[in-house]
């Protein structure tokens, strides 16, 4: 696969991830959207919450990252590659393994749908932007420390695959809730 095509991909995911949430969240009504399905449980308004703040906190670092790149040559024929402390967050994603969700990713309270939302769609498109930027330099040399925990870094195509996988993972998360949601309402009781 050439780098621009696993750049659309990345496009592509992010894309279907904007969607997607529309999608989960379009049939919620306003007292659904905060319900939690048990307490240690997020609702689907905290699992989009989430997704902006961890986009927020990954921004400033991709265009940092980026940003140096600009300044340097650029990068020759090769494919991307994942490092591996990127792999293996990547492959966790994947699996949904259940990582622990450090402080400043925790959602507070529920806002509003379509605020949550609003913020979902400019913070997607901001990630586009730069996957867009991207192009051209090489992603593999560029490191980010992971806004979740310093001790962690990785490349930045890593970053830029792990970024929607971990979007997936909040997706499925919040369709478990609204399944769990709706198998609760219809229990007898």
């Amino acid at each position: 696969m050439s780098r621009q095509e696993q750049l659309a991909r990345i496009q592509l995911e992010l894309a279907d991830a904007k969607g997607r949430a529309h999608e989960i969240a379009a049939p919620l009504k306003n007292e659904l959207w905060g319900t939690r399905p048990a307490p240690d449980q997020w609702s689907v308004a905290e699992c989009l919450i989430h997704l902006n703040l961890t986009s927020r906190a990954f921004l400033p670092l991709i265009k940092d990252a980026i940003g140096a790149g600009h300044h340097r040559e650029s990068f020759g024929g090769a494919s991307y590659r994942m490092d591996f402390v990127g792999r293996l967050l990547w492959w966790a994603a994947t699996v949904r393994l259940p990582l622990k969700t450090t402080g400043p990713f925790v959602p507070l309270c529920a806002q509003p749908k379509d605020t949550v939302l609003s913020e979902f769609d400019a913070l997607q498109t901001q990630l586009m932007g730069w996957v867009k930027e991207a192009d051209g330099l090489d992603l593999c040399k560029r490191r980010i420390v992971s806004p979740f925990d310093s001790r962690l870094g990785y490349n930045l195509y890593s970053c830029l695959r792990l970024i929607p996988a971990h979007q997936r993972q909040h997706l499925r998360q919040a369709e478990r809730v609204i399944d769990r949601l709706r198998t609760g309402l219809r229990a007898p009781g």
